[in-house]
């Protein structure tokens, strides 16, 4: 079995897979650690993140062994890695790695943006994860206060307003919701409810495809 999750920015979708990989017990890709990976190992070898060939020839390289979650985690890593992911060969570069987590036989769980539409487009169930850009933002700043930073929390709402257009804009693989995809709207729900909700729509698509 499949599953994709995709969705925005502090929607909770990260939250959500790991939960629904110890459920089902599936292994969990987080694939925006990837591309995290690569906007901060591209800063740290002074490359120019606008550099197409320097850029995809780091993400061919990479090596998610050398960064700890901590650095990967930042606002600065957040925003290398909306700019790196706009590169179409970058997303070549990291395609056949994702692809093949996914087709492994014991089944996989992925999360990003693309999962349901362009990494496994197959997928027996498909999430979009998402909540209100204002509810968003508000994680978002509390989770980078407790790291130290002084960004307010109307910038860090604005920093998310950019990288959803950004992300939505691209011309590889936009960030969309599948069209088989069921909306999971955290706006208003505990962790404890929209992993139910996930939960529950995963069951549905099973069934479905059990139907069939």
């Amino acid at each position: 079995m499949i599953i994709a999750i995709d969705g925005t920015t502090a929607s909770g979708k990260g939250t959500i897979a790991k939960r629904l990989s110890a459920h089902y017990g599936l292994p969990h890709m987080d694939t925006g650690r990837l591309y995290r990976a690569t906007g901060v190992a591209a800063l740290r070898a002074g490359a120019d993140l606008s550099d197409a060939t320097a850029v995809a020839a780091i993400a061919r390289q990479l090596d998610l062994a050398e960064f700890d979650e901590a650095d990967l985690r930042t606002a600065e890593a957040g925003k290398a890695a909306s700019v790196v992911a706009a590169i179409p060969e970058v997303r070549q570069a990291l395609f056949e790695l994702q692809r093949a987590f996914a087709t492994q036989p014991i089944g996989a769980l992925l999360d990003g943006r693309d999962i349901g539409t362009v990494i496994a487009p197959e997928a027996d169930a498909k999430l979009w994860v998402d909540a209100r850009v204002e509810v968003r933002g508000e994680r978002r700043w509390k989770e980078l206060q407790g790291q130290g930073s002084d960004l307010s929390l109307d910038e860090v709402i604005e920093q998310l307003r950019v990288r959803d257009q950004r992300d939505q804009s691209r011309k590889d693989a936009p960030a969309e919701m599948a069209a088989d995809a069921v909306l999971i709207d955290t706006s208003d729900l505990t962790i404890e409810a929209a992993v139910e909700k996930a939960i529950a729509a995963v069951e549905a698509a099973i069934a479905r495809g059990n139907r069939t």
